[in-house]
């Protein structure tokens, strides 16, 4: 059976099994056995580059980017492969700011089915095809450096079959307990799953819950442990174009380069901060939409995101702040809805996905937590009724999940 038509490839990866941004945590699988299986079926694509690995809690995406971008801006062809998507899922692996082409999507994935893969016992998912997609399309491009972001923790990701030249691990935060533990050391231990021997590993920031853990595997494995804050910073006039919170991962990027002897000037940053990111497709990250009214969407959605998020917000001067909330059924809400303001008007809704937690669950929920608004059948719809309300001096916030922003940006 061949496909001919890129909507029936993606239709066809979608519908095998369960991906865990859509479905959550039924998707995930205890070991790596699948993605190594498959890894050698496609003779072993990603011994072929030069790997960056980036984990965290928050802002693995961002500093994933800003790397690529950089080593770009250096003169190397780059790979990136980043998780989720937005819009289209060829977001999804990129070489030098550009979609891995449909054509090659459809080759892969019928090159796959005309060896039987999906009706033996290997039957792998989603993620794992995708990942496999990535290092074979990264080795035939020919990149100098791929720049790869895990999806979900790092020790059992399916990316960690990689041996980069160097690991990054951005920050550790209580976000997918119920697979990485409930605890910052339990989540440090599988994050650091990622650091390799004798490879370089970078921390982005240092925590005193998990200074210990990754001191304590650097070491077992010789690598080399530094922290973003042991590194020279960027020049602070590149670091005032961006939300203060960013600041931390663009350092963490520069941290890299400069542990892999690479250096910028402060023009170059210039570029990439202001013509870079954009040709990337780096988008959902503090993004300012519109200004009458003043539209900012966010992809924040774990206590961690979210805290730094409001605290980006305390920099804005409006008069009302006006709320576009839909979340994933999956997410501690308890954790999180603290730190929404209750003096702000709501916008309840849900994302297209069957992941998304019901408006109704949503509002209940807020409301147990002082917040209250109304509710909408989609988040473009909420969007508009904020849109309709909000005065000139207002300021509308679009956040929740990926899932959320993806649906107005």
């Amino acid at each position: 059976m061949k496909i001919t038509q890129y909507k029936d490839i993606e239709s066809f990866l979608f519908k095998q099994l369960p991906m865990f941004q859509r479905v959550g945590p039924k998707a995930f699988k205890k070991d790596l056995k699948n993605i190594q299986q498959l890894d050698a079926l496609l003779d072993h694509p990603h011994k072929a580059f030069k790997s960056i690995h980036v984990a965290g809690t928050n802002g693995k995406g961002s500093t994933s980017f800003f790397l690529a971008a950089a080593l770009a801006e250096l003169g190397f062809k780059v790979g990136l492969y980043t998780s989720p998507h937005y819009k289209d899922y060829r977001e999804r692996i990129k070489v030098d700011a550009q979609l891995i082409s449909k054509s090659y999507v459809k080759r892969f994935v019928n090159d796959l089915i005309e060896r039987g893969v999906f009706e033996g016992k290997l039957k792998p998912s989603f993620f794992e095809i995708t990942v496999a997609m990535a290092f074979s399309y990264f080795k035939e491009q020919r990149v100098d450096f791929a720049v790869i972001e895990t999806g979900l923790g790092g020790r059992l990701d399916s990316t960690n079959i990689i041996t980069p030249v160097i690991s990054v691990i951005t920050n550790i935060g209580l976000d997918h307990t119920q697979f990485l533990g409930n605890t910052l050391t339990a989540i440090a231990g599988e994050k650091a799953g990622i650091i390799k021997a004798e490879v370089p590993v970078i921390i982005g920031r240092e925590q005193k819950e998990t200074k210990a853990v990754f001191h304590r595997i650097a070491k077992q494995l010789r690598a080399p442990l530094t922290y973003t804050t042991n590194n020279p910073q960027i020049e602070q006039q590149n670091l005032d174009q961006l939300p203060s919170y960013q600041h931390e991962n663009l350092s963490t990027a520069a941290a890299t380069l400069h542990r892999m002897g690479m250096s910028l000037t402060a023009e170059q940053w210039k570029r990439i901060l202001t013509k870079g990111l954009t040709k990337w497709g780096f988008v959902g990250r503090y993004q300012r939409l519109s200004s009458s009214p003043r539209v900012i969407a966010d992809s924040a959605h774990n206590e961690m995101g979210i805290k730094t998020l409001f605290n980006e917000l305390e920099s804005e001067a409006y008069e009302q702040l006006h709320i576009v909330l839909a979340v994933v059924a999956d997410k501690d809400l308890d954790l999180v809805l603290p730190y929404f303001p209750k003096d702000a008007v709501y916008y309840f809704s849900a994302a297209q996905i069957p992941r998304a937690l019901a408006v109704a669950k949503l509002s209940a929920k807020a409301s147990q937590h002082g917040l209250s608004g109304q509710n909408y059948t989609t988040v473009p719809r909420a969007l508009a009724a904020a849109k309709r309300n909000a005065k000139h001096e207002d300021l509308i916030l679009v956040v929740g999940s990926i899932f959320t922003v993806a649906e107005i940006v």
